[in-house]
This record gives C-alpha cells, sequence and structure tokens, in this order.
C-alpha cells in the first residue's frame, strides 16, 4: 500500500472533464459517440467529515460534503452518470458509533448514489443491524454470492441490476469476501458464502448473453491482491470472460490509475480501487458507437481535498 500522502502529492489536482483522445477516437464526432461516466468510492468507513486539520496525515482531505459538490458538478457536466460503492460504508468515527449507519445512508441517497456492495464491516452491528438501515437507502444492495435465504435479509440484498443510459445497458454483479474468521458468527449468522469465481462467471454470462449488456461491472469487496493464495479482484479479472470493469474494495488500495488484466477471451479488464476515507472520488469514462460498442475509455482518480 502506499502511503497516502505521498499518493495524493504525486496525483495532483487531476481534471474533472477534460481527455485526450487519440487514434480511432478521433474518426468520430462527438455526437457519433455516448459517454458513459462510471464515478466511484470504497472503504469511507463513515468519514463523513474531512480528515481534522491537525491530523498526521490527509489533514483537512476527504468528507461527504466535498464528494457531494464533484459529483454534482460532474452530473452538470456529462449526461450519463453512475455513481457506485464497493462496501465498507460503515464503521470508523463516531458518526457510525451514534447513527449506526443512518447518516451515511441517507446522504449517499442525496448524492444519487446508483448502487452498492456490501463490505464486512457493514455488518458490524449484525444482520439486524444492516437491515434496519436499508430504509435509509434510495439505492440497491448488489451481492452475487451472499445466500441470504435463511435471513432476515431474505429478498433485500439484489444480486444483480442493470441500468440504462442513452440506450446503453450497463449489468453490474457484487462480490463479497469470506465472512468466516473476519466477520463474527453471531453477525452474519446462516449467511452463506458463496465462491466469488464460480458466481462472478454466472453472473457475467447472464448479463452479457441474456440480458444483453453492453458493459459488464463488478462490484467488489474481496480485495485487489493478496500475497497468500486468496481470490482477489486480479484473479477475478484474468479468469473471467464478459466482465469489462472491476471497482474494488477491502484493502485500501490507492491506485493511480485503473489496472488493466487480460481476461479469458482476451480483453482488457479494468480493476480500479481509491483507498479509503473518502479520500479519492474513481472516475471512469467508457465512449460507445451509437450501436453499442464500446470504443474507448479515459480514467482519472480524483483526490477530495
Amino acid at each position: 500500500m502506499q502511503n497516502r500522502r505521498t499518493f495524493i502529492k504525486n496525483l495532483g489536482a487531476g481534471s474533472l472533464g477534460v481527455f485526450v483522445l487519440s487514434g480511432p477516437m478521433q474518426a468520430f464526432s462527438k455526437n457519433d459517440l455516448i459517454q458513459l461516466t462510471i464515478l466511484h468510492t470504497n472503504d469511507f468507513h463513515s468519514h463523513i467529515d474531512p480528515f481534522p486539520k491537525d491530523a498526521a496525515r490527509n489533514a483537512g482531505e476527504g468528507g461527504m460534503a466535498k464528494r457531494a459538490s464533484m459529483i454534482e458538478q460532474i452530473r452538470k457536466e456529462q449526461k450519463n452518470v453512475l455513481v457506485f460503492d464497493a462496501g465498507d460504508i460503515f464503521q470508523g468515527t463516531p458518526y457510525f458509533n451514534y447513527f449506526k449507519g443512518e447518516l451515511e445512508f441517507k446522504l449517499m441517497t442525496e448524492m444519487g448514489y446508483d448502487a452498492a456492495t456490501i463490505g464486512n464491516h457493514d455488518l458490524d452491528n449484525g444482520l439486524e443491524g444492516l437491515d434496519a438501515q436499508l430504509k435509509n437507502a434510495g439505492f440497491p444492495f448488489i451481492n452475487s454470492n451472499y445466500d441470504f435465504s435463511e435471513t432476515i435479509l431474505a429478498g433485500k440484498i439484489i444480486p444483480y441490476k442493470v441500468f440504462k443510459k442513452q440506450g446503453i445497458k450497463i449489468g453490474v454483479y457484487g462480490l463479497g469476501i469470506e465472512l468466516n474468521g473476519l466477520v463474527s458468527k453471531q453477525n452474519y449468522g446462516k449467511t452463506k458464502y458463496l465462491d466469488p469465481l464460480e458466481h462472478a462467471l454466472k453472473m457475467e454470462k447472464f448479463l452479457k448473453e441474456e440480458k444483453k449488456a453492453e458493459l459488464v461491472v463488478c462490484l467488489s469487496h474481496l480485495g485487489y491482491a493478496y500475497k497468500e493464495k486468496k481470490v482477489s479482484d486480479l484473479n477475478i479479472a484474468a479468469e473471467t470472460y464478459h466482465t469489462d470493469l472491476i471497482i474494488g474494495g477491502h484493502t485500501h488500495t490507492f491506485l493511480k490509475k485503473p489496472d488493466s488484466v487480460t481476461n479469458k477471451s482476451g480483453q482488457t479488464v479494468l480493476v480500479n480501487q481509491v483507498g479509503f476515507g473518502g479520500l479519492i472520488l474513481g472516475r471512469i469514462d467508457y465512449f460507445f458507437e451509437k450501436e453499442g460498442r464500446k470504443h474507448s475509455k479515459t480514467d482519472d482518480n480524483i483526490p477530495i481535498k
């Protein structure tokens, strides 16, 4: 993991909307292409406010108000915007201890989040604690490899969702980390953990072939990569066929730009993660021909200062 201060210093202020398009893109006018902007966060751990001004690291940085302003500005500039979170919304500041997740979900709803997946810390108040706050989330939680059928969350967490922007279909599925040994058994109860790769293969095929999604996105709380033999975002990217983008969480990995991984179809999968604490807003722009064929992409991880 990079030192966050060094990372942000090196990254600079970022750009909210200026991209240099080269190569085949030059053959198309702006009106020939449909632009899709995906914004994302992960592991912001109840950091409602910016980091304290006297903090040893990231002093004055982050905060949901600044993030909301960025998202609002991008929505003014771009027609087709989706906002996702890759889990661990809960736990990390007294806001969670006092409001138990209500404030986080309400603010994310105000920002217009489109979907999130479940992180292990989102179960810190148990299944009942998460269930009690779902009414405050004006967006769905997506997870494809937790079986909640024998729990209070049965039917409340969806395995996938298809979004449509200007005729382009975006299929989204979600993957969660093994809970045993990471989360107290009493907190996840009869939740069954199912093999992430098996369900990634199942969901991407379904979204691509049955739902005719032009873009397939995975919201993952598996972790970016591990030294030990353990399933990760990089593994999923390399072992799948139709997934285009993995938005990750859990390992608090700060990436300067998304990693590019070649999948089983010989196509490029982007894998991105933006650290923790709400310090960065991830941004990836895809461009489609009007027939739905992906043509190019740009990316920009934007510090929230």
